[in-house]
């Protein structure tokens, strides 16, 4: 047993479906500035949601009701907006 990793899981928010949380990609509410955005990196400090990397889930997941939830914050319009534009740029 010893040497045994532990796998740190995540819900998608999209799918609710646990998986690694290296598979998901992180939204987060950046806990200096506030700002909504992905985080690709997994490192970026605040409170944060995960959902699968594919179009479905994160469509599900810009969901407002569901993400204020998860962020809880509240979330416009722009914020989703941005995240969209955010996406398209990493090409998932």
């Amino acid at each position: 047993m010893a040497g045994v990793k532990k796998i740190p899981m995540r819900k998608c928010l999209g799918c609710m479906q646990s998986k690694p949380k290296r598979e998901l990609i992180r939204i987060v509410r950046n806990a200096k500035t506030g700002v909504i955005q992905l985080d690709t990196t997994g490192k970026v400090s605040g409170r944060g949601t995960y959902f699968c990397p594919n179009e479905d889930c994160f469509r599900k997941a810009l969901n407002k009701e569901k993400l204020e939830k998860a962020l809880d914050t509240q979330v416009t319009e722009d914020d989703i907006e941005r995240l969209r534009e955010e996406y398209d740029k990493i090409g998932k």
